[in-house]
Parts: structure tokens; sequence; C-alpha cells
């Protein structure tokens, strides 16, 4: 249960998830931000106009998948790093899936990196294809990691196998 140990619910992250259909269609964003709090720059930061306007900035987060090219302007920006975009059509087995990363080191292109899933558990291992860390991105850095298509709404985070 989301209060008691912050992991969401299916039923949770169900009111997040984009359609199948809409993943099939390739790269979107999803907002995994489940709290009512004072926040609002993924939605200044979209140039694309599809996370909804807040009415209150308390209000969470709502994507217009069909508007959403999963250009991930909008993850550097969350402070809360709950933004994630995924690529279903990246490859026949394999599915993109950006993450924003804040910690260093930073992991290398084609760096086998150890996925975990909301709970932190270890999902397994999956291979680094990019790590975006302009100066724009304010340091939040976005890696791209090819994932399983099964486990492509299960991984949300990584950790890397050894310290350098």
């Amino acid at each position: 249960m989301l209060a008691v140990n912050g992991i969401p619910t299916p039923e949770n992250l169900a009111e997040v998830f984009p359609s199948q259909e809409r993943l099939a269609k390739g790269p979107v964003a999803i907002a995994e931000c489940f709290q009512n709090i004072p926040c609002d720059p993924c939605y200044h930061s979209c140039k694309q106009g599809a996370i909804q306007e807040f009415a209150d900035i308390n209000e969470r987060p709502r994507i217009h998948f069909d508007q959403c090219n999963g250009c991930g302007t909008c993850m550097s920006r969350c402070p809360g790093l709950a933004i994630f975009v995924v690529d279903a059509t990246f490859s026949d087995n394999e599915a993109l899936v950006k993450i924003p990363y804040e910690f260093l080191p930073l992991p290398q292109v084609d760096e086998r990196v150890i996925a975990v899933n909301r709970a932190g558990q270890e999902v397994g291992e999956v291979r680094v294809i990019r790590v975006q860390n302009s100066k724009i991105q304010d340091k939040t850095a976005i890696v791209w990691l090819a994932v399983p298509k099964e486990q492509m709404m299960e991984v949300r985070h990584f950790k890397i196998k050894e310290v350098r």
C-alpha cells in the first residue's frame, strides 16, 4: 500500500499507465506521481502540451498520452524523479526505459547494470543504451536502458554492479 510502504498498488499504476495501443505507437512519458503536493515544473516544461494544465498546483500531473512524443523533457524537471519514458517499439524483444538519475558515478554506454522494480528488488541485468547529461538538465541525467519487453512497466531504477 502506497501510504504505508511507498510502493504503488496495481490500482495506483492503472490510473497513470497509457493503454497498450498507445505503448505500441512509440515512446511515451509516464508520471508515477501519487502525492498531491505543490509542484508543477513538468507542466511548464512540456512543449507538446501533453501534460494537462493544473487547476490547483497541488494536483497530480495528468498526461495526454496521444499528445506525448516521449521527448523526456519533463523527466529532468521533475524534482521527485517520478516521470519515466517507455518505448515499446525499441526492438522486437526489448523496450527502452528512460530513467532520471542523480547519482555518481554515471553508468557508461553498453554497461550492464542491475534493473530494480519500485520496491528496490532486483529484476535482472539490462544494458545501458545512452546517458543524457547536458547542462540544461540541471544535474539530472537521463539513462536509457534496454529491458525485456515483459519488464518495461516494472523496471524503474537500476544499480551499477561495481563502483568504479
